[in-house]
């Protein structure tokens, strides 16, 4: 028992200072180094620090809107961190940062992977052969991540998946159905929108959307409306607490109302038709839901009313060449070659905690649950919701793991930082 303590708190002390760990690094052109450019059309930067530990950080950014409507503009940035706030300490700690702002905007997933890619091999040629090459995940991002841990043995040793799309994607554009068809069940969805199974192609959020549903989402009257749909749709996930947490409203409808329309619609174009459907869905509430409806002014047999409308209509069905096109690139196999670390908010209105319960079961299918280690963090509310520290201490853990091949223990995510390594996720 002493000797397994010692260890753990050798293993805990070695993770903290793992960022400082200098092993024969190879030499970086000019370093330090900061260098822009393209490489097939996709900005990339690259920031080497004077004394470099061997180790590069490619950072695999998140969705971004992409510029399909009068006055808007698409963000072109190659970003090397999570936060640009990272960047001068990841470098202090030795660490070789790199982005790609991706070929396009939107659902760009193919080009996310390949030009990630690009980048690592572009680094090994015209930089220098890292030692360790660890790509640094979040949300849109982690289809990078875990997508060249099943293809790219050998270019990547390791990833951070932050906030995660576990699920793959199929089964996460089909959870957005239940917003969409509660939404239309109770506010009624214009016919200029389209239908809940195919929005228009060209459908604006800002103009049209939000311009309908910001003032349904002001009026306190509709709040208990709105938890109906937040409740039918699992949404942070089934079992954690009936009620929002305070800030969790109106925002997470209007997130995921962005993605269930304009991003949706702009998937939409690329894959040529609908593809999403919902014929394998059912629309319940627990008791526990019921009651809290009820309680805060929505009576059973409106709410058994509205869940028996929705059931009447789970016919929506995609149309097969589309729904191959969105599962491309993006629907997981679980065969991870090097280790992967995945860190998620419990409060995540838009990527749910759930998706790391699913990627969980795929990993464990293909029986590579050695190579996965998920932690949570129970306070962060919002997408993506890390502090800093958090996810510096996740970098040092990756970074160790890659380093000495030893798995990560709970106590390398101390609750004092906010993580909780035994929390559970509820099932997808």
């Amino acid at each position: 028992m002493k000797t397994t303590a010692r260890v753990l708190v050798a293993l805990t002390l070695l993770s903290l200072l793992s960022f400082s760990l200098i092993d024969r690094a190879p030499a970086a052109k000019a370093a330090p180094l900061d260098l822009s450019g393209e490489i097939h059309g996709a900005p990339f930067r690259i920031r080497v620090p004077e004394v470099w530990n061997g180790t590069l950080l490619i950072f695999a950014h998140g969705y971004r809107d992409k510029a399909d409507h009068p006055g808007e503009v698409d963000n072109r940035n190659a970003e090397v961190a999570p936060n640009a706030a990272l960047e001068a300490p990841l470098l202090a700690q030795g660490f070789a940062l790199a982005g790609s702002a991706y070929k396009d905007n939107g659902w760009a997933v193919g080009d996310a992977i390949q030009d990630t890619k690009d980048l690592a091999l572009y680094f090994r040629a015209n930089v220098a052969k890292p030692q360790r090459t660890i790509i640094i995940a979040a949300s849109l991002g982690t289809f990078v991540g875990y997508k060249s841990m099943e293809q790219f043995n050998g270019i990547f040793d390791g990833a951070l998946c932050l906030c995660s799309v576990g699920a793959g994607a199929t089964r996460l554009w089909d959870s957005g159905i239940p917003v969409y068809l509660a939404y239309d069940v109770i506010f009624g969805i214009p016919p200029s929108w389209g239908t809940v199974g195919e929005v228009r192609n060209d459908i604006d959020f800002d103009t049209e959307v939000l311009a309908k549903l910001a003032p349904e989402l002001s009026n306190i009257a509709n709040f208990p409306k709105f938890e109906f749909i937040r409740l039918v749709a699992k949404n942070p996930g089934r079992g954690i607490t009936p009620p929002p947490p305070p800030a969790f409203y109106p925002g997470w409808a209007v997130t995921d109302f962005f993605f269930i329309t304009e991003a949706r619609a702009e998937l939409q174009r690329r894959a040529g038709g609908p593809f999403v459907q919902n014929l394998d869905q059912e629309y319940t509430l627990t008791a526990a839901e019921k009651a809290y409806l009820a309680g805060i002014g929505l009576p059973g047999p409106v709410v058994d009313a509205w869940l028996a409308q929705m059931n009447a209509r789970r016919d929506i069905a995609a149309k097969p060449s589309a729904r191959n096109y969105v599962r491309n690139n993006t629907d997981f196999n679980g065969k991870i070659k090097n280790p992967v670390l995945s860190v998620h908010t419990v409060i995540d209105p838009l990527l749910v905690v759930a998706n790391e319960s699913a990627y969980a079961e795929t990993n464990a299918a293909a029986g590579r649950e050695e190579l996965l280690f998920q932690t949570f963090v129970p306070g962060g509310i919002g997408h993506c919701a890390f502090t800093g520290p958090q996810i510096l201490t996740s970098i040092g853990a990756i970074d160790l793991w890659v380093r000495t091949g030893v798995r990560p223990t709970a106590a390398q995510f101390p609750p004092a930082l906010g993580f909780n390594s035994a929390f559970v996720p509820p099932p997808f």
